[in-house]
């Protein structure tokens, strides 16, 4: 009997070589991509680009996703006969149409997390925050060079921490920003009222306002968070409604000393006018993790500005590391591999998705 195919998407550092080489013995052929091909559903990938895709993964009957890395959009999905199941990481993802997978009788599986606090993505947010405020990434290439000091560093303790979103990710960031930097918490996001708020503050240990009567999370409207923060903080998840929210109406707002940190999904703000305010140096810094394709694309202009230079803003990016830490990524791949061996069995898998979670 010939071995099922199995392909592991986008695993840039291999980790998951040593955990799924256990499943040849089982009768499993493993191969393993470290690289990202176009997104099939994004609007400027051109038809080549989706027939390549399609090509890539036409021959396997177990793909193994890595979070939202390979959109599985229903077209995409009907191109791929052989499929038999799709396990991606993490309890839900935009970017699988389940229900595309479902009519087709193909199982759809993600993997169940461990509770941590802070978890991966808050502790990479702060880092990007303090990198920006006190000019680490600029400093470290100065002093390689043979340079001294430059510039001056942002105090944050008693400036507005402004959280575009006061989710799961939202409340943690924002609990360090105010207990250990004593930042004070404004908070917006469309549906998010004063009550909300205070009841996620008590959830999270902190009181609902202080001595004077301040709301330690303190509801604003839109336009009084981008004009009022010091530091502005996207934590919303992407979805159909937040798809392009922010736009240079909110963000020419923002105060010229402002920092701006993005590492929830790169489309939730519109990317030109990012790189505009940025290159106009309309604000001090900026902070991304997240982008509008993923990998950044070589020529991107975030990539190839001298930022910091000639009037332009401060620009810290990192290839979308918030949740890559090798414990949870290893974890996650351990899961896979024994959601495959239960599909094999017969047995019933872990974490299977009736639909995206979203």
């Amino acid at each position: 009997m010939a071995p099922t195919k199995i392909a592991v998407l986008d695993d840039y550092q291999k980790l998951s070589e040593p955990l799924f080489e256990r499943l040849r013995a089982s009768g499993f052929e493993v191969t393993t991509f470290t690289d990202t091909l176009l997104p099939y559903n994004h609007p400027n990938t051109l038809q080549d680009a989706k027939d390549a895709l399609v090509k890539r993964l036409e021959p396997f009957e177990i793909i193994s996703s890595m979070r939202e890395r390979t959109p599985f959009p229903a077209e995409l999905v009907e191109r791929l006969p052989n499929l038999k199941l799709l396990l991606t990481t993490g309890n839900r993802n935009a970017a699988i149409n389940v229900n595309a997978c479902t009519a087709r009788g193909i199982p759809v599986a993600g993997t169940a997390g461990e509770a941590r606090s802070p978890d991966s993505t808050t502790q990479h947010c702060v880092a990007l925050i303090l990198a920006l405020a006190r000019n680490i990434p600029q400093d470290d290439a100065v002093m390689k060079a043979g340079g001294w000091q430059t510039t001056f560093a942002t105090a944050l303790p008693g400036k507005v921490f402004g959280t575009i979103g006061l989710g799961r990710l939202g409340v943690s960031v924002s609990k360090i920003m105010h207990i250990a930097f004593g930042m004070k918490i404004v908070a917006w996001s469309t549906n998010l009222t004063q009550e909300a708020a205070d009841e996620k503050a008590k959830a999270a240990g902190l009181p609902v306002e202080d001595a004077s009567g301040e709301k330690t999370f303190k509801v604003v409207s839109r336009d009084e968070l981008f004009s009022s923060a010091d530091v502005a903080s996207v934590q919303l998840v992407l979805s159909d409604r937040s798809r392009g929210l922010i736009t240079a109406n909110d963000l020419t707002k923002l105060k010229k000393s402002a920092l701006f940190i993005n590492t929830s999904r790169g489309p939730i703000v519109v990317d030109d006018d990012l790189l505009e305010l940025a290159k106009k140096g309309s604000i001090r810094g900026i902070g991304l993790d997240v982008y509008e394709i993923e990998p950044l694309p070589k020529d991107s202009e975030w990539r190839t500005t001298k930022w910091g230079e000639e009037g332009r803003s401060r620009v810290v990016l990192s290839p979308h590391m918030g949740y890559v830490d090798e414990e949870t990524i290893t974890g996650m791949y351990e899961q896979q591999v024994e959601n495959i061996l239960r599909w094999q069995k017969g047995e019933a898998m872990a974490t299977v998705f009736k639909d995206n979670g979203y």
